[in-house]
């Protein structure tokens, strides 16, 4: 609509790490490695393959998305368990030499570990507050938001046994599956946007999966996005939901925050029904706000600052 000069998106980095084997939490393959790498992640996306190729021979000789699944969730499962169990051992010597702390860290520790034991993600257990403070400092990969992508043939996609398989997983487990037809995301690079969405139309999607996967990946992480209009330059950013006004100006720069004085905001809905800004503070959908504003998903956001 406002044609910037410059445009910047808010991101979302995926980092592709190598695939997880029966064993890793022993440390088969690159087991300790790898564990040790995503217990530093936001967001566990696991893609699970669901086609069938000969140029793309299956390691475990044919595809099994429910087993691929079951594999890489057993490693998890049994690394926090591994955790889980120093952990314990550590708090058990101090809570016998009388740190209080330690004693009452132990009761959530073990109610995450049954629930472990039984199959069940720490995540799955609702634990209130004041137990996951005592989890904080175990970096429990259980814990973390999670989200499985089936990675599909489009002749999978409409109805074959693997997507129909990791659909009933999903919803047995509760967790959030989006499909991706791979070959056809990179066949839609080389579209422009109206051929586009008259193929995805065609086999019977809505958007590209990507564009789902980064939606859902923003939801699980708690994230909202606003933006600013600075000059020639639109930009967005993102921003933990309930998050207050002066700290989403630190997330532009840290002198907005320290010398905040207010925030000029309207609704990304408003300016794209009146088209400029100059109309959305006519119609009165401009609003002033203070310190304790919780930025909104789509809130375009001027910040009056004293420096």
């Amino acid at each position: 609509m406002l044609k910037p000069q410059k445009l910047t998106p808010a991101t979302i980095e995926f980092v592709d790490v190598a695939g997880l084997i029966a064993g890793a939490s022993r440390g088969e393959g690159l087991g300790n490695q790898f564990l040790g790498y995503i217990r530093d992640v936001d967001l566990l996306v696991h893609v699970v393959r669901g086609f069938v190729s000969a140029e793309c021979p299956h390691p475990l000789g044919a595809p099994n998305p429910v087993r691929d699944v079951e594999v890489v969730e057993t490693e998890l499962l049994l690394a926090d368990l591994e955790i889980l169990g120093r952990q314990r051992l550590k708090l058990e010597k101090k809570a016998k030499a009388g740190d209080k702390a330690a004693a009452a860290a132990l009761a959530p520790l073990a109610r995450v570990e049954a629930g472990l034991n039984e199959g069940k993600w720490a995540r799955d257990l609702n634990l209130p507050g004041a137990e996951l403070e005592h989890l904080k400092d175990t970096p429990l990969l259980t814990l973390k938001p999670y989200l499985l992508v089936a990675n599909l043939s489009e002749t999978e996609f409409k109805g074959g046994p693997y997507y129909t398989a990791l659909q009933e997983l999903a919803a047995a487990r509760r967790v959030v599956l989006v499909p991706i037809l791979g070959d056809l995301e990179v066949e839609l690079q080389d579209f422009s946007p109206e051929e586009r969405q008259e193929f995805l139309l065609g086999v019977g999607l809505t958007e590209p999966g990507i564009q789902r996967l980064s939606r859902e990946s923003y939801r699980l992480l708690g994230l909202v996005t606003f933006y600013t209009i600075v000059g020639q330059e639109v930009r967005a950013w993102h921003v933990p939901t309930s998050t207050q006004a002066p700290r989403a100006a630190g997330k532009v720069h840290s002198d907005m925050e320290k010398g905040f004085i207010r925030a000029e905001v309207m609704s990304f809905t408003d300016l794209a029904a009146l088209r400029t800004a100059a109309k959305v503070k006519e119609a009165g959908r401009l609003h002033v706000e203070g310190r304790d504003y919780l930025i909104q998903d789509g809130d375009i956001v001027l910040f009056r600052f004293q420096r």
